[in-house]
């Protein structure tokens, strides 16, 4: 398409995030041959898992340049995002063989990975291709892939000890993330799709607060504090937003909006 003549590719970044999130509850991962812990409550693991992870190649490879990776769980365009959690920790494959160490796993250890394989863009092969960069520091991600339809209710059941999600931002506004994503399980949409169920105090009394500030310079600056929290805690291992191309012929003018929406009266025809 790029390629004909008679038509025209726009690429756009959409408002939703790629990531994956890790079972930060059970006292022992199911299927790990480490027993009686859960290596995944550490974030030195945590990070680990992070900085062995080769964004820069997922982008060029998996997904042939049409991704934004990205150091936090929510997109540019969304209220709270600011260059400094945008910014991703350095890969760094080494550093984490130190701190799988430091965290009492020199020889690494095995964990249950699953994905789906129908939702995302290339969902499956970033699975795949992240299972092989996790390898080289000793964690062995035994990778399963569902479709959607099974996949889902699997994971909202904690049945994932690492799982992908994609997590777009309809309201524009970071509390839609940090409520369902980092809030410990609650109430009224708290932690709704904290499959991992990751808590911490800190992170509660954020989003509380964002959840009734009125006055918006102070809500906006409790909106990067939880997406910095989310990173400096590593609650998800964030890898892009997603880039949407259309297509269109050459006579045809459309915005391409981030939250994937046609709006008829911004298309011109010429």
């Amino acid at each position: 398409m790029r390629a004909n003549p008679n038509l025209k590719v726009i690429d756009g970044v959409e408002n939703r995030t790629i990531f994956f999130g890790m079972d930060q509850f059970r006292d022992e991962l199911p299927g790990s041959n480490i027993k009686g812990r859960n290596p995944l409550k550490d974030v030195k693991v945590r990070r680990a898992l992070y900085q062995s992870i080769d964004i820069d190649a997922i982008q060029k490879v998996t997904m042939r340049g049409l991704s934004q990776p990205t150091g936090t769980i929510v997109a540019p365009r969304v209220n709270g995002w600011t260059e400094g959690v945008h910014k991703r920790l350095p890969l760094d494959v080494e550093g984490a063989k130190k701190l799988l160490a430091e965290a009492g796993y020199p020889q690494g250890f095995e964990v249950d990975f699953a994905c789906p394989n129908n939702r995302y863009i290339n969902d499956e092969e970033i699975c795949q291709a992240v299972t092989a960069m996790w390898s080289r520091i000793g964690v062995k991600a035994k990778l399963r892939t569902l479709p959607l339809v099974t996949y889902f209710p699997m994971i909202q059941r904690h049945e994932a000890s690492i799982y992908m999600l994609g997590w777009g931002v309809p309201t524009f506004d970071a509390l839609y993330s940090l409520q369902s994503l980092t809030r410990t399980i609650g109430q009224g949409g708290d932690g709704n799709y904290n499959m991992g169920r990751y808590s911490n105090q800190r992170m509660d009394v954020v989003v509380d607060r964002v959840k009734v500030e009125t006055d918006l310079p102070v809500r906006n600056r409790f909106l990067t504090e939880g997406l910095q929290l989310s990173n400096d805690t590593v609650s998800h291992l964030p890898l892009h937003n997603q880039i949407i191309p259309r297509a269109m012929k050459k006579n045809v003018d459309v915005v391409h909006r981030a939250d994937n929406r046609l709006d008829w009266r911004l298309i011109k025809v010429n």
